[in-house]
């Protein structure tokens, strides 16, 4: 499953797109590398998103089969590390 695809379906971001543009600017990385948004995931890849106030890292348990509820999406993935930062000012 694409790796776009499968932050939306699990709920990890609202819209596809902006999983694409998250991807296409750096701050998602796959095995910690810089992610398209095309990589193809796969069961027990680890996946690391630099949201702006947090940092979320999880791994690959399951590929969900089309958009799954907010309640089911965390039996796709197990969180690694999930924490707070200090916002960033331009």
């Amino acid at each position: 499953m694409r790796l776009d695809v499968y932050l939306n379906a699990c709920c990890l971001v609202r819209r596809r797109s902006e999983a694409k543009r998250a991807c296409d600017n750096g701050i998602v990385t796959v095995e910690g590398q810089k992610a398209k948004p095309s990589r193809v995931l796969h069961v027990g890849q680890r996946v690391c998103i630099a949201f702006s106030d947090h940092l979320l890292e999880f791994e690959v348990i399951a590929m969900p089969r089309g958009n799954v509820s907010r309640k089911q999406a965390p039996n796709f993935y197990r969180i690694v590390r999930d924490e707070a930062r200090a916002p960033e000012f331009f």
